[in-house]
């Protein structure tokens, strides 16, 4: 019922950005007696940051079409490669990216898309050989692909790494995890090298992984551990409803996820949509969009599957 409930409010909600957009657009020209004392400007405003808020959105876009390199400024492509029910590994090539290094940038699945680490792929394409950890949103996956806990996850890591290969020393690929995929990312690195495998990762790096929650605990972590594992599973976890790909399967949806990342720093998303609001009445469209493509790629969220 929660999952049912949600998508009826999205769905309305949906509506009425639609037409709250349709009436912003009518209004940025609007020319008659409204518009005197700025009204209009202001009211289009208002409905551009509603409707902004309230339209649904999928999966985004890297967007990463090109790279220079030394000068040179060269297409690039994407590919998607080691298929697997959970996620691929998305791959960004252009001309001479086979000789350089090969890194597995291990993409958060906290919520969001890989996507999320969009700059940090851009900022690594033209000195590596760029592969990414590309997760799968858990509703749109069938229960004939399985679950996927951690011990799934750490073996997904150790597949793809076979799968990059060797670079042409005969090294393994570079790893680098961001966040919450250190733990699996390190635990993957654990298990190969144990086994002294030609593939283990030649470099390992963990940016802000909570390897050890008790350390530095925040709030959420005392959260987690003032609540028993059955309060979690009664109010955080619902069923795909069968309308998705996914139907029957136990997540962990992203819109509870967003909605636990909007109420941690309410106020800061309260000022920022205000001076997105500001931005569109002195019609500063080039910082307003600023602020809307940080909620695109923000509010484009992905479940987890409840393991």
């Amino acid at each position: 019922m929660l999952y049912t409930g949600y998508d009826m409010q999205r769905s309305w909600l949906a509506g009425a950005g639609k037409i709250a957009q349709a009436q912003a657009d009518v209004l940025k020209n609007f020319t008659g007696p409204f518009s005197v004392g700025g009204l209009a400007p202001i009211a289009a405003s208002a409905l551009d940051v509603f409707a902004h808020s309230v339209l649904p959105r999928g999966k985004p876009a890297f967007g990463l079409d090109s790279v220079t390199v030394d000068g040179k400024t060269m297409p690039v492509q994407e590919e998607n490669l080691a298929r697997k029910p959970f996620g691929q590994l998305k791959r960004f090539v252009y001309e001479g990216s086979s000789a350089k290094p090969r890194l597995l940038i291990c993409a958060p699945m906290s919520g969001h898309f890989a996507t999320l680490l969009r700059g940090t792929v851009e900022r690594m394409i033209p000195t590596h050989d760029v592969y990414i950890t590309d997760w799968k949103d858990a509703r749109d996956v069938p229960l004939i692909g399985g679950g996927f806990d951690l011990e799934t996850y750490i073996d997904y890591l150790i597949e793809w790494l076979e799968f990059i290969g060797p670079d042409a020393g005969g090294r393994g690929a570079h790893m680098l995890a961001v966040c919450q995929p250190s733990v699996p990312a390190y635990a993957a690195a654990a298990v190969i090298s144990a086994k002294d495998h030609p593939l283990r990762p030649r470099t390992l790096t963990m940016m802000g992984g909570p390897i050890d929650t008790r350390e530095a605990p925040t709030a959420v972590n005392d959260h987690a551990t003032r609540r028993p594992h059955e309060w979690f599973v009664q109010n955080v976890i619902a069923t795909v409803p069968p309308y998705y790909k996914g139907s029957g399967r136990r997540v962990y949806p992203g819109f509870l996820q967003l909605s636990g990342f909007m109420s941690m720093n309410l106020g800061n998303h309260m000022v920022s949509h205000w001076s997105m609001f500001s931005d569109l009445v002195k019609g500063d469209g080039e910082s307003a969009d600023r602020h809307k493509e940080f909620y695109d790629e923000y509010r484009s969220v992905c479940d987890m599957t409840a393991e």
